[in-house]
């Protein structure tokens, strides 16, 4: 019954237009949950006790806010279905939370480290190692990197279509990106069955974000880059941020070149508004020197 329902949910928003790919997968957890409880309406209690099942107060309020609003959809049809309060699990509060800065050194052992993920002859260990490298060689999103085909790598660079604000751009590749792409469409070719996705797994299918994640949280403690289950640590998204800033450590320090950097910034992210794009730097060393040598210079220019 819940089955049935959540597919009609779906199929819904995304006749709406939504694009819908990740609230499926923690609804489909949901639904698992409550059906091996025996459930066939959506409960209070259980979606409390499946919402707090996961790694901070944040996510147990994001899952707690994706099956609420499943339940005022089924509720309207049949009152059965309890629809929790939004509170329950407390107020939601926004964190902007501080992004990490990766070293060079912390992105080559995760990719090692991807590359040793078993079992022997799985594809899936290449497949985290060469999405993690090409994140922090283009600043894409996850979602976007996990939404390419095979179509999608050209001579001109990887076409990103339909994007978080339903646009289509193109991300240029550089010369050791498109070796290792290349390299990694080698291995894929060896995968049966794989259809039109540029990532897949070893059923040839697409891999989920979900799945992705959960392998680097792996791969994250191993290199000691993350902390235990549960603590706050480094994110895939970081690798954006990690982008942005190093691209701005490169960037020439007169305020014209900066300026014409963060818009093409902007552009090449997918932004749809420039100041968007500050959200993604933070300071770091280099960074700072910078700034530090801009405002000796402007005083400098004033005592003259």
């Amino acid at each position: 019954m819940l089955s049935r329902d959540l597919d009609d949910y779906i199929a819904l928003q995304r006749a709406r237009g939504l694009k819908f790919t990740t609230q499926p997968c923690l609804l489909r957890s949901f639904v698992a949950a409550a059906t091996l409880a025996g459930d066939t309406h959506v409960t209070t209690t259980r979606v409390l006790d499946w919402a707090v099942r996961t790694t901070s107060d944040v996510q147990a309020r994001n899952r707690l806010a994706v099956v609420r609003r499943f339940a005022e959809h089924l509720a309207v049809a049949d009152p059965a279905h309890e629809v929790p309060p939004a509170d329950a699990l407390g107020r939601w509060r926004f964190e902007r939370r501080m992004p990490h800065i990766y070293t060079g050194d912390e992105i080559a052992a995760l990719m090692m480290a991807a590359r040793r993920l078993g079992p022997p002859g799985s594809i899936r260990g290449e497949t985290l190692a060469t999405a993690i490298g090409l994140l922090a060689a283009t600043g894409l999103r996850v979602s976007e990197a996990l939404g390419l085909d095979t179509r999608d790598m050209t001579s001109e660079g990887l076409v990103i279509r339909e994007t978080k604000f339903r646009k289509t751009r193109l991300v240029p590749l550089h010369p050791t990106a498109r070796t290792a792409l290349k390299g990694y469409m080698r291995r894929r070719a060896q995968v049966r069955g794989a259809g039109d996705a540029l990532f897949v797994n070893d059923h040839g299918r697409r891999p989920s974000y979900v799945t992705i994640y959960a392998l680097f949280l792996r791969i994250g403690r191993e290199t000691g880059i993350r902390g235990l289950p549960g603590e706050k640590g480094p994110r895939l998204h970081d690798l954006r941020h990690t982008f942005a800033v190093r691209s701005l450590e490169a960037c020439d320090r007169d305020r014209r070149a900066i300026s014409r950097h963060m818009l093409a910034l902007a552009t090449y992210l997918g932004h749809a508004d420039p100041s968007h794009t500050w959200w993604y730097l933070q300071a770091t060393p280099t960074l700072m020197r910078h700034i530090a040598d801009a405002g000796e210079a402007l005083m400098a220019e004033s005592m003259a």
